[in-house]
This record gives C-alpha cells, sequence and structure tokens, in this order.
C-alpha cells in the first residue's frame, strides 16, 4: 500500500473503516485523516454495525471477512437501514466471481487487497459525492465566496487564510443554507469519535473564525441550539 504524503481532495468526508487487521485499519485512518476526511474505526462487524447505526457515515469501507457478524451481514443491513451511506468491500477476495458476489450482497465498490492507497482515496471520494445531495462548487452568502475545491475563502474580494477545521466548520455551516447546525453535528461531521462530545473544540473554533472573518459578523449563536450563517 503506497501513502501520499499530501491531500489531493479537500472534501470533507466522515468515513467508517471496518477492519480486523488493527495495524493496516490504523495506517489507512492515519492516511485518511491526512486527507481530511473525518475517520473512525470498528474492529468487528458487531460494532461496525453499532456505528454505522449511530453516525451517518458518506462511505463504509468493509473488509469482508470480519469476525463476529461476517462482512457481508454488514453489507446488507448497512444498505438496508443506511441507503446514503457508500459502500466499498476491501478484502483479499479479489477474484471476479468475489467481486460479483461482493457487488450484489449491495457493495458500491469493490477493491482487492493489496491496493493502492491514491486509488482507494479516489474512490472513496467517488462514493462521497454520489451519496451527498449535490450542491454548488462553490458557496457563497453575503459576500463570502467558499471554494471547497481549492480550499479558498474570499470575503468582499479578500482571500481569508483558513485553518483546515476552521475551513470544514465554515463549510458545513454554509452549505446548511441557513438552517441552524448543533456542536454536536458539527463534531460528528468535522472530527470524529475520538473527540470528546463535552469538549469546547467547536466553540474555540468557531471563536476563532469569527476573529479571521471579521466584521460584520456572518456567524451567529442560536442559544441553546447551535450555529448558522447570520
Amino acid at each position: 500500500m503506497e501513502f501520499l504524503r499530501q491531500p489531493v481532495h479537500p472534501d470533507r468526508v466522515r468515513v467508517l473503516i471496518a477492519e480486523d487487521e488493527g495495524r493496516l485499519a490504523d495506517a489507512i485512518a492515519r492516511g485518511l485523516r491526512r486527507h481530511g476526511m473525518a475517520v473512525d474505526l470498528a474492529p468487528d462487524g458487531e460494532q461496525a454495525l453499532v456505528k454505522a447505526r449511530v453516525v451517518r457515515y458518506d462511505v463504509l469501507v468493509l473488509d469482508r471477512d470480519l469476525p463476529g457478524v461476517h462482512g457481508d451481514d454488514v453489507c446488507r443491513t448497512v444498505r438496508g437501514e443506511r441507503p446514503e451511506t457508500g459502500i466499498l468491500m476491501l478484502t483479499a477476495a479479489g477474484a471476479l466471481e468475489d467481486v460479483i458476489n461482493g457487488l450484489s450482497l449491495g457493495a458500491d465498490d469493490y477493491l482487492a487487497k493489496p491496493f493502492r492507497f491514491a486509488e482507494l482515496v479516489a474512490r472513496i471520494h467517488a462514493l462521497a459525492r454520489r451519496s451527498s445531495p449535490s450542491r454548488p462548487p462553490v458557496l457563497r452568502h453575503d459576500g463570502l465566496e467558499l471554494d471547497p475545491a481549492r480550499r479558498q475563502l474570499i470575503r468582499d474580494g479578500r482571500e481569508v487564510e483558513l485553518a483546515r477545521k476552521e475551513f470544514a466548520v465554515l463549510e458545513v455551516l454554509m452549505a446548511a443554507e441557513g438552517a441552524t447546525v448543533s456542536a454536536e453535528q458539527l463534531l460528528e461531521r468535522v472530527w470524529d469519535e475520538h473527540t470528546d462530545p463535552f469538549t469546547n473544540v467547536v466553540r474555540m473554533t468557531i471563536m476563532t473564525l469569527r476573529r479571521k472573518l471579521g466584521d460584520p459578523p456572518v456567524v451567529e449563536t442560536v442559544i441553546g441550539v447551535g450555529y448558522r450563517m447570520a
């Protein structure tokens, strides 16, 4: 497996890796996080189902031969309960018959081990785009222009430099088109399961984001609910 050192896609993607080989799962997770993705891990089929039912994942990277609940059963269940989640089977069984069987279970894509990491990233992004509602390539709101593909933010003709998490939070808020987004939803979409739900990381990120955006304020707090674009 060949890792790229720099991310090539800035899109915000939430991924669940269901893989019982711990070292491989950790290596994939580290690589995907370097590409700006939020990644959770499940070492067996039972935990994969629990997490897939709690969190809306864009993509499930699924080892077919999982302990406990078999990967085939995980695939069927997730396809039935979470039809919006893209499923990529990642397995050592790469014969044509295995691929056909995997796709017939409801998987969207199939990648045999060993694999090139760049190909895995490309396939995950393709599935994430397919499972997400279409939206304009450039998000606009009251003098703001946010381009996820170029990872660029312009305010009133001036480029604003944002850290990765700040950019991701603003992208989620602008994509919500004025709807209120809770701190829990921001944690789910921008961070991952290792983030303490009681942390103030969202509040601190919003504070820094507001400072960098300047006046007049464009991100407002809905007390007791969350945040939205003003």
